[in-house]
């Protein structure tokens, strides 16, 4: 850590309102006011108190209006004019719902109070200036200004800025799984200029709290007036866990919910769907209605009043009819409420609930080697996903594995195309028993989640957030899971990489070569070319962040004196034609190192130790490829210290390299850089890597090199392969310069106002003039499954759009691969230089899309087919041009047009702003998909957002609705959940509607015969109690259980799902249907009992009785008859499934079929035994003994043949002569047996 003398007096005037943190036990009056006044760690993420929940809770849920309406009529059926039954009544259906939904507002609340005292109550070491010593403390208990102490495997109760570490070079190892899901060791490094605690008189001034994980700005004051800068390197955030670093102290900045782990706690997502902005229209439409209705009363009891002459009743005649009509609506307005159904909002939401649960238990998608499953984080929404016209998807990490594997390289211009390791791509698979398939971390040997580890140790066993609410065997589980992770990008198939041939002959010679060569050894181009593979190869093993353990080791370090010099010394004299500065290397090197490497013997790590207990952990799959592409030419990363890094060369063996500054990768400048002292010459060199289209616009181009020019054209081929590529240069600089540049990057560093302006400007003028080295292709394959599901997709006419970062090449290459693009597709590409040409190139390709779609304008419905389709590949620059405002309307065009879209070198706004504007202009329902933090905007844009967890994080998962392991889930999740989602909820929608409609007009066909009095001739609990009692309970069953068409059918011909979303469940012509239907029934319930009794001398509610009881009959019949599936409850085990479909699939058949889903056969044996199913079975179960053949067990899995055939040989009375009948099985869960029967 470098420090920076500032003049004292700008610190306060220049930042009024930022952080002010010092020790919590000073004696400055003034600072302990602003300590006190900062929140502290006791986190609540409880929404009600005691006292508050009353009030809360009622004020919440009037915020529905259906809610407020309720009140209003339970409140006007108390004014004694108006009262249409008891009002006591009335409160009951209101009562009622808004206790169910305050009861599990409770449930959830208790939950979290729950989850929040353990997270309270967990200890750890505060520093007490009384005792002078550290002891145990609640997390609750700390404060801003507070000094913790933490030891290996510990989370890290707040955020604090790191003061010390046990690790002689101050530096600290986190893991932020429990943050932003990325299992690879971060470093964070000490504060340095400090003495602690007693001693500790330094004041830190920071930035305010924010919820960016990856910026802090601040400082820290000494009372010397001397200011060191702090950044995001030096704090340890909320919930990170402490790895391979036995003890460390850090003083509290943030604290609570000011920390930023809990600014970015957010919990599930709450979104209005489609369906349910079409609910509330209609609702108005249903209000609408009623008033209409009330209308009709209102008018009709004023004319009856009007024209009564001679009444033989009791009637008000000093009361104007006007008046008694006015009354009288509001009367009907009472009896009538059942139009409004109350409790749809509740059953809405108990159905949801339902869903969710059966799609987040689904084993179908579930990940095995992830241990992961599908999460809903947006809990109303579901039905979104069967409306879905338009798939968003980014490509590395979402269509690929994003584990990257080094496939070839070229160095000076030369191609070296490693085809043994092709071959072994091409052959290898991966096996997930191997246990160098597992990464692995040092923990402590006290953690239930460790290795063996001896020099270090835990006092308290490490405990996941995410897991302080679970049982400890529940943890135990899944910490012992066989594919747990605790590295990163560490798999076989990335480490064996096959070195090309003729590469490894020209480095292997390095030794052999140097020894004979001449004082013009730069001047000939075969030693040039040895010299770019040498730093080609040490650019690959030091230009990066790679910490490096084993399994015996917490981590490879560089101890501070080198004092094996001499090592140096005696591998320089192999070099001392090389140049002449040689004989001032042994200077360079006694002023720049002072010191020596460890004694790799002592520990463990020397050379003929197997180079396989090397463990890398990097901080993304291309960095640890490269690494172990290096290593597999015996360029070693051996060590790696702040300071120093160990390498292995070639016939040099092992060699100490200063280093002296890095410059890390960020998505602006698209590379990162490393400054070191260089091992044989001494010299000044920066290596940089990043995306070749960076990294070629920076490299110089000297007159008569061909290399510069040939590794193009190979950058074209290893994209055109799908290969993802980068660029490898280096730059010398002179004492001076490199004097000037650190003097300027010290102030960006201790600079707290736009210091990241200042470091990016520091950073863009060290990295200009590069010498290209070479180039690498590294392979990404494909997920498992990528195509069948983009092409499910296709024929399920929802169109698929690839954004993504990578080269245009690769993106089609990638679009070849997963079937968006087919051989019969013709392929438009649109790169333009400037906006007018990009006009005129959109309007040639919209005229040459038309030319060619003439006369057959139904491959664009169905872009699925084998026919012609247009697929539109677009570049960055392009982009930028066609998202104007002048050039959308042309881009959209053009785009609706094509069967698939690619977006190439875009960026993360780019993407938003093309999911927003297809989502706005074309007014579709659009689902965008990723894995990495550049997808996060383009996933919050979307109608539904659905977040990857793969190898970049968590930080599109948390920011998604639905969260999936793996790209193949997502054909499952549209196609058959969605599907079913959208049916069963918008067929409930329609049935409440109905049922309510049907049964408020017996009421109102009523009024024509008593006056338009507002009289019912039902009793007034069976009414408040139709809705919330008497047809409550169906809906709710068939819009969780329902299944208009089997799973198996769904996935197997997507066609369904687009026939399913045209033909429009929920639609307004179906809305009006609906409601004309509920009128013609209840026309027919209620005259058919008023002749059948007319002229008899029945009473009122004797009159009702028949009525009330056949139009809940029909109502319940009416469920029945709409619904595709009978479920019968048998206590809490059996649910018998019948329909018009099978699970075998969608085609018709002429004999009977049964499927059967076996969990508990005695259960199954006593419901079919019944009388009422014996014959219809039996009949079916005959004819499936002769079809079913005994071969092989089905891939369904369940129960086996051997203990089906008694029970249908029981059931059909019918022995066969041969072997035992096998029975297709599938287990579903083990609460249910399903009895599917399908006839003709």
């Amino acid at each position: 850590m470098h420090s920076l003398k500032l003049p004292f007096h700008i610190h306060r005037e220049r930042l009024p309102r930022k952080r002010i943190v010092g020790p919590s036990f000073a004696e400055d009056e003034d600072l302990k006011k602003v300590l006190k006044s900062y929140q502290s760690n006791k986190i609540r993420t409880t929404k009600y108190s005691f006292l508050s929940f009353l009030p809360k809770n009622l004020f919440e849920q009037l915020h529905r209006i259906a809610n407020i309406y309720f009140i209003f009529l339970a409140a006007l059926n108390f004014v004694p004019v108006v009262e249409a039954f008891q009002p006591e009544v009335s409160l009951v259906p209101i009562v009622l719902v808004l206790s169910v939904t305050a009861i599990k507002d409770v449930f959830e609340d208790f939950r979290r109070f729950h989850s929040d005292r353990l997270v309270n109550r967990q200890l750890c070491d505060l520093y007490s200036s009384a005792q002078k010593d550290y002891v145990d403390c609640c997390w609750k208990d700390v404060r801003v200004g507070d000094f913790v102490r933490l030891s290996c495997n510990e989370i890290i109760p707040a955020d604090m800025v790191l003061l010390y570490s046990s690790d002689p070079r101050g530096v600290c190892y986190i893991e932020t799984a429990n943050l932003d899901g990325e299992t690879n060791l971060k470093q964070r490094q000490v504060v340095s200029f400090l003495d602690f605690p007693e001693n500790f008189h330094s004041r830190i001034e920071c930035e305010n709290p924010n919820n960016d994980l990856n910026r802090f700005r601040g400082f820290i004051e000494h009372a010397s007036g001397v200011r060191v800068g702090l950044h995001s390197s030096n704090v340890l955030l909320r919930s990170c866990t402490i790895r391979n670093t036995e003890t460390v102290i850090g003083i509290v900045v943030y604290a609570g919910h000011e920390t930023k782990a809990m600014m970015n706690n957010s919990g599930p997502r709450y979104k209005r769907s489609l369906l349910e902005r079409r609910l509330n229209r209609d609702i108005l439409w249903c209000v609408a209605l009623l008033i209409v209705m009330c209308l009709i009363a209102a008018v009709g009891h004023g004319l009856w009043l009007k024209n009564l002459k001679d009444p033989i009743f009791q009637v008000d005649g000093e009361m104007s009819p006007a008046l008694a009509a006015f009354y009288v609506f509001w009367t009907m307005i009472i009896v009538l409420q059942v139009l409004i159904p109350i409790s749809l909002y509740v059953s809405i939401e108990i159905v949801k609930l339902g869903q969710i649960y059966f799609i987040h238990n689904d084993l179908d998608m579930y990940n095995e080697e992830q241990d992961s499953r599908i999460q809903c984080r947006a809990l109303n929404i579901t039905e979104d996903l069967g409306q879905i016209q338009y798939v968003f998807s980014d490509k590395t990490g979402t269509l690929t594995e994003n584990k990257m594997v080094f496939r070839r390289c070229s160095i000076f211009g030369v191609e070296y195309p490693h085809e043994e390791n092709a071959r072994r791509l091409a052959v290898y698979e991966e096996d997930p028993n191997r246990g160098a398939s597992r990464t692995v971390t040092l923990k402590s040997a006290c953690s239930r989640k460790s290795l063996t580890c001896r020099s270090l140790s835990c006092n308290r066993s490490s405990v996941s957030l995410h897991t302080l609410t679970a049982e400890s065997g529940e943890e135990d589980q899944l910490s012992s899971h066989p594919q747990a992770k605790t590295a990163a990008f560490c798999s076989p198939m990335a480490k064996d990489v096959v070195p090309d041939p003729a590469l490894e002959k020209k480095l292997n010679s390095l030794c052999s070569s140097l020894l004979h060569l001449s004082d013009g050894l730069f001047k000939t181009t075969s030693n040039l070319e040895l010299t770019y593979i040498t730093d080609f190869f040490l650019a690959l093993t030091i230009c990066n962040t790679v910490v490096v353990s084993s399994p015996g080791q917490p981590r490879h370090v560089v101890s501070g004196p080198v004092s094996s010099i001499h090592l140096i010394l005696n591998q320089s004299r192999k070099f001392h034609n090389l140049c002449s500065e040689i004989p001032t290397l042994a200077q360079i090197s006694s002023d720049r190192f002072k010191g020596s490497m460890e004694d790799q013997d002592e520990d463990g790590s020397s050379g003929e130790d197997s180079e396989d207990e090397l463990l890398y952990e990097a901080e993304s799959p291309d960095e640890a490829a490269l690494v172990h592409a290096a290593r597999a030419y015996h360029c070693t990363l051996r060590a790696r210290s702040p300071e120093n890094l160990l390498v292995e060369l070639p016939g040099i063996g092992s060699l100490p390299v200063r280093l002296l500054h890095v410059l890390p990768f960020d998505s602006n400048r698209k590379r990162m850089s490393v400054v070191v002292r260089h091992p044989l010459t001494g010299e000044l060199v920066v290596y940089t890597k990043g995306a070749d289209s960076v990294i070629m616009d920076l490299a110089e181009r000297p007159k008569g090199r061909k290399a510069p020019k040939q590794t193009q054209k190979h950058l074209d081929a290893y994209a055109r392969e799908g290969l993802r590529t980068l660029c490898i240069a280096k730059k010398v600089l002179e004492e001076e310069e490199y004097d000037v540049w650190m003097k300027r990057q010290l102030l960006a560093e201790s600079s707290i106002e736009n210091r990241e302006e200042l470091l990016l400007e520091s950073a863009q003028r060290l990295e200009t003039n590069l010498t290209l080295l070479g180039s690498t292709g590294i392979v990404d394959r494909l997920q498992e499954e990528v195509p069948e599901t983009i092409e499910a997709l296709q024929r399920a006419g929802i169109k698929v759009w690839v954004l993504t970062g990578d080269k245009q090449e690769t993106a089609i290459n990638i679009a070849n691969a997963c079937k968006l693009l087919r051989s019969s597709d013709q392929l438009l590409t649109a790169n333009c230089d400037n906006k007018d040409a990009c006009a005129a190139l959109l309007n040639e390709l919209i005229v040459e899309v038309q030319c060619g779609q003439e006369g057959v304008s139904e491959q664009r419905e169905d872009p699925s087919s084998g026919s012609t389709g247009f697929i539109l590949a677009i570049d960055g620059r392009t982009l930028d041009w066609a998202l104007q405002e002048d050039l959308r309307s042309s881009f959209l065009e053009l785009s609706r047009k094509c069967k698939a879209v690619l977006c190439c070198r875009s960026t993360p706004l780019q993407k938003s702003k093309v999911v927003q504007l297809v989502r706005d202009h074309l007014r579709v329902m659009t689902l965008a998909v990723g894995d990495g933090a550049n997808d996060v905007s383009m996933i919050q844009v979307a109608d539904v957002g659905i977040g990857i967890s793969g190898q970049e994080g968590m930080q599109a998962v948390m920011s998604s609705d639905f969260a999936i392991p793996r790209f193949h889930h997502l054909r499952k999740l549209l196609l058959v959940h969605g599907h079913w989602c959208y049916h069963r909820l918008a067929n409930m929608i329609l049935y409440f509607f109905y049922k309510n409609v049907m049964y408020v007009n017996l009421l109102f066909w009523y009024q024509f015969f008593c006056g338009f009095s507002g009289s019912v001739m039902i009793n007034s609990w069976v009414l408040i109690l139709f809705n919330l009692l008497f047809t409550s309970v169906p809906p709710l069953i068939y819009g969780v259980l329902d299944q208009d068409t089997a799973a198996d059918a769904l996935e197997e011909h997507p066609e369904l799902y687009q026939a399913a979303r045209s033909s429009k469940v929920y639609v307004p012509s179906i809305f009006w249907i609906t409601i004309l239907d509920a009128f013609y029934q209840s026309c027919i319930c209620f005259f058919i009992p008023y002749f059948a009794l007319a002229g008899s001398d029945v009473d009122g509610l004797s009159f009702g009785s028949p009525i009330n009881t056949s139009a809940l009959f029909i109502i319940l019949l009416h469920q029945v008859i709409e619904s595709h599936t009978l479920v019968r409850i048998c206590g809490s085990q059996v649910v018998l499934v019948t329909g018009p479909q099978c699970c075998d699939g969608p085609e018709p058949r002429s004999e009977p079929m049964v499927c059967f889903c076996v969990a508990d056969m005695d259960s199954c044996a006593r419901l079919v035994s019944q009388r009422c199913l014996l014959f219809r079975l039996r009949a079916a179960l005959q004819h499936l003994l002769h079809r079913l053949q005994p071969p092989h067990q089905p891939a369904g899995g369940g129960a086996s043949a051997a203990e089906h055939a008694p029970l249908l040989r029981h059931l059909c009375r019918h022995h066969s002569d041969g072997p035992d009948p096998q029975v297709h099985t599938q287990t579903h869960t083990d609460l249910f047996v399903h009895v599917i029967i399908k006839t003709k």
